[in-house]
C-alpha cells in the first residue's frame, strides 16, 4: 500500500475523532458561555461564573481526551501501522484499531504509563542534542538552542506516535521492551528521521496560514453579532479589575479587542482540530513508514539499551517497566 492508501483507509478514525472533539469544543464554549449567563443573572457576577464554567469545561474536556480522544488515536496508529509494515488493512479498520489496543494495553492505566515515559525518554534525549547550542554560546547560541528545542519538541510528538506504533508492531514483547525499542531506533537513525521536521513545519505554516486566517475571520463575524455580550463582558471585566485594584490598559476592556481575543482563540482551537483530522495523520504515514522500515532493517539491542539508560533517567525507568 502506498503512503496515501494507508492514509485514506485509516482517515475514518480522524473524523469520528473530529466529530469528538468539535462536540467537545461546543461542550467547553457552552460552559464558559452558560457559567456568564447564570453567574450574571445571580446578583451579577458573570464573572465569577465564567471562572467556573471554563473549570468545568476544562475538566470535560479532560475526560474526553483521556477516555475517547486517545483511544482513537491510538487505534489509529495502530492500523497506519499495520498498513505500511504489511501493505493491507481490514475493511473494519475502526473495530479491528480498538481491539488491537484493548489487546496490547491490559488496562487504560497501562497504555497512559507507557506512553508518558516514551515522551519523558524522548525529551531527554532531546536536550542532549541542545548541548549543540549551547557550546556555541551567546545570543547565538541560545537562538540556535531555542529553534532546535522548538523543532525537538514538535518531532517529539510524531516519534511518540511512531514509537507507539513501534509497540503494536512488536505484538510477542513486551510494551516496555518495544517502547524501549522505539526510543532506540530513534537514536540510532536519528540524522535521517530529523530530516521530517522541514515537511512537518513547512505544511503546518501553510495551512495554519490558509485555515486559521479563514477560521477567524468567520469567528470574528460571528462574533460582531453579539456585540451586547462583549459590552457586557467589558463591563464585567472594569468592574472586577477596579475592585482588586489592578492597574489594566484601556485595550484590555475595549470590547472590539475582546472580539478579536476570543475570536482568535476559538480559530487556533479549530483550527488545530482540522490540522489533527487531514494534515497530521499523512504526515505521520510517511514519518511512520521510514521509522518502522529503519527498526525492521536495524533492530535495536541490549547494548543501544544501556547507552540510553546512560543518558536519560526516563529511558531507565521505562525500561524497568513490566507491563
Amino acid at each position: 500500500m502506498t503512503n496515501f492508501q494507508v492514509y485514506k483507509k485509516t482517515l475514518s478514525f480522524s473524523l469520528v475523532g473530529f466529530l469528538v472533539d468539535l462536540l467537545s469544543l461546543l461542550l467547553f464554549a457552552g460552559c464558559i458561555i452558560g457559567g456568564f449567563f447564570i453567574g450574571n443573572a445571580i446578583n451579577d457576577k458573570g464573572i465569577i461564573g465564567l471562572v467556573v464554567g471554563l473549570l468545568v469545561g476544562i475538566v470535560a474536556l479532560v475526560l474526553i481526551k483521556l477516555f475517547v480522544s486517545n483511544v482513537l488515536k491510538a487505534g489509529q496508529i495502530a492500523m497506519m501501522t499495520q498498513g505500511v509494515t504489511e501493505g493491507k488493512l481490514p475493511d473494519n479498520v475502526l473495530h479491528e484499531g480498538r481491539k488491537a489496543v484493548k489487546e496490547r494495553f491490559a488496562s487504560i492505566t497501562a497504555f497512559f504509563l507507557v506512553t508518558r515515559l516514551i515522551k519523558g525518554a524522548f525529551r531527554q534525549i532531546g536536550r542532549t542534542i541542545n548541548k549543540i547550542g549551547t557550546a556555541v554560546g551567546g545570543d547565538t547560541g541560545n537562538a540556535i538552542t531555542s529553534a532546535i528545542d522548538t523543532g525537538i519538541q514538535i518531532l517529539v510528538g510524531f516519534l511518540c506516535d511512531c514509537c507507539l506504533g513501534w509497540v503494536f508492531y512488536r505484538k510477542n514483547v513486551k510494551t516496555s521492551t518495544a517502547a524501549c525499542e522505539g526510543a532506540a531506533i530513534f537514536f540510532r537513525n536519528g540524522k535521517t528521521l530529523i530530516r521530517n521536521i522541514g515537511r512537518i513545519f513547512g505544511m503546518g505554516f501553510i495551512f495554519l496560514v490558509i485555515i486559521g486566517g479563514g477560521l477567524f475571520g468567520i469567528f470574528y463575524g460571528i462574533s460582531t453579532m453579539f456585540p451586547n455580550l462583549y459590552n457586557s463582558l467589558s463591563k464585567e471585566l472594569i468592574e472586577t479589575f477596579t475592585r482588586i485594584e489592578y492597574n489594566y490598559e484601556s485595550w484590555m476592556v475595549d470590547p472590539k479587542n475582546l472580539m478579536l481575543i476570543v475570536s482568535g482563540v476559538f480559530a487556533i482551537m479549530l483550527w488545530a482540530m482540522i490540522h489533527n483530522v487531514f494534515i497530521r495523520p499523512f504526515i505521520l504515514t510517511g514519518v511512520l513508514k521510514n521509522f518502522t522500515a529503519a527498526g525492521i532493517k536495524n533492530m535495536p539491542t541490549e547494548e543501544d539499551f544501556a547507552t540510553l539508560n546512560k543518558k536519560s533517567t526516563k529511558f531507565a525507568k521505562l525500561s524497568a517497566v513490566n507491563s
